[in-house]
């Protein structure tokens, strides 16, 4: 897109870098250097994530030689406190260059106190179809008026469109159309505007071959956003994301806790849940719907371990209604609850892996069925990890999770028997020094059985016995 901008400049200026500094300076055939103009793209909630990239945005501007910095502003909300927002109207009101914003494209929004830059920025705008408003109270920032005239009243509760906000007088546009629907509209808006003895020129008007004015862009655009990371964690705070992170996190933990070892499922399970926590550590969270949340994973466990669905599952269903429902508080601007795709996609698919999927995966994983394993009380098996007292080991060809039944642990390589089974948990022992030896007791009920038979042969065939007659 900058290099779209860049073009409407034709072939009469050349972008030249004179210092050898990395600055993209145009010069014009009379010999002058126009500086760039950077673009920083504000999206979503405003948080500290975005707080601390404007800040970094007026630096690298000044930095790189840029004439201006134009944020492109697309807000529901402010989820930082009210002298994060202050910090940043003072950084604004006195950037060493000319700050201006726009809220566009159409349809976008700038809601919330962060909405106040509005009044402290050199040069503003909005594109047809957006709206700004729901600003609270202006705050106090020393040395800088936060005012909106007239409009103030409007704004605080509520919000305005492009019509509204033309009669309000909110916007510093400079120019005469309508609105600022695009960037090269804002760039021409920009055009002219002085600052400390210096006059931004990001424009300059043509006549065309048919005698009709046009306004082509002379100075580069250099277009920037946040970096992945920044990106990623500034994703996770949005309601519908930190919300489905959140279940799908501590469904997957559930499941990994009635698997042998640690495989996949609890390594996404784990990252999908600290992404989940640290989006909701930033959002309008009610932390009792969180736990209420983990009380329902609890009691989906409890049939998770038998593998058939009964009422713990209908209880866990019911508390996950109820946190999800009540899990984010509402902004003024903006009502926090994820929307009905979040909540069917949460709900429908947490009702899905509990009822249908869950004991399936299960059963599959340990490859055998979940009731009806008697037969494995005595067998021998290997201890694949420690079982102190909990760990893994290996009867036949499948993996349990397993725990002795005693203070004695188990080192890993070392032999074990199953005594008793648990849900899907071994009680196991170790093959020596066992509380029940069942390999002497087989031996020894072995060995007594053909001696018990001896002894009554010998007693059957000796016959009745004759009294001795002494002689």
């Amino acid at each position: 897109m900058a290099a779209g901008l860049s073009m409407f400049g034709g072939a009469a200026n050349a972008q030249t870098d004179n210092e050898g500094d990395g600055v993209d300076t145009v010069t014009t055939p009379g010999g002058a250097d126009i500086a760039p103009v950077d673009v920083l793209q504000v999206s979503g909630f405003i948080d500290d994530i975005l707080i601390d990239e404007i800040g970094n945005a007026i630096e690298r501007a000044q930095n790189g030689g840029a004439q201006a910095l134009i944020l492109q502003v697309n807000s529901d909300g402010t989820i930082v406190d009210d002298n994060v927002v202050a910090e940043l109207l003072d950084s604004i009101a006195n950037a060493p260059i000319p700050i201006g914003v726009w809220v566009g494209p159409t349809g976008s929004r700038f809601y919330g106190p962060a909405a106040q830059i509005l009044a402290v920025a050199d040069v503003t705008g909005m594109a047809p179809g957006a709206r700004v408003g729901y600003i609270g109270v202006p705050l106090k920032v020393p040395f800088v008026d936060i005012n909106f005239g007239v409009a103030e009243e409007t704004l605080r509760n509520g919000s305005v469109g492009l019509s509204e906000a033309r009669a309000l007088d909110i916007f510093k546009q400079r120019i005469d159309d309508e609105g600022i629907p695009t960037v090269t509209s804002m760039l021409q808006a920009m055009n002219g505007y002085e600052e400390s003895g210096t006059t931004l020129l990001t424009t300059e008007q043509v006549v065309t071959d048919d005698g009709n004015l046009r306004f082509d862009t002379v100075a580069t655009v250099r277009f920037s956003k946040l970096s992945l990371i920044d990106q990623l964690f500034h994703t996770v705070a949005s309601p519908p994301v930190a919300y489905l992170l959140l279940l799908t996190g501590l469904a997957l933990l559930v499941f990994e806790f009635y698997t042998a070892g640690v495989g996949v499922g609890g390594v996404v399970g784990a990252v999908c849940t600290f992404l989940a926590f640290s989006g909701l550590s930033v959002l309008p969270t009610r932390t009792w719907a969180i736990v209420v949340i983990g009380v329902a994973m609890l009691a989906f466990a409890v049939d998770v371990q038998v593998g058939i669905p009964r009422f713990w599952t209908g209880i866990g269903l019911l508390l996950t209604v109820i946190g999800t429902w009540f899990l984010f508080e509402s902004l003024p601007s903006a009502s926090m609850r994820p929307s009905w795709i979040a909540l069917l996609a949460g709900i429908g698919g947490i009702s899905l892996t509990f009822i249908v999927g869950m004991p399936n995966m299960v059963r599959t994983r340990f490859a055998t069925p979940t009731i009806g394993r008697e037969w494995m009380i005595g067998e021998v098996g290997t201890a694949i990890t420690d079982v102190d007292p909990d760990g893994v080991v290996e009867i036949g060809a499948g993996r349990w999770r397993a725990r002795t039944n005693r203070a004695t642990p188990v080192l890993a390589g070392e032999q074990v028997r199953v005594a008793e089974i648990d849900g899907i948990t071994l009680e196991v022992e170790p093959l020596e020094g066992a509380a029940k030896d069942y390999r002497e007791m087989r031996g020894k009920d072995d060995a007594a059985a053909p001696n018990d038979e001896n002894v009554n042969d010998e007693n059957v065939n000796a016959g009745p016995t004759s009294p001795t007659v002494p002689e």
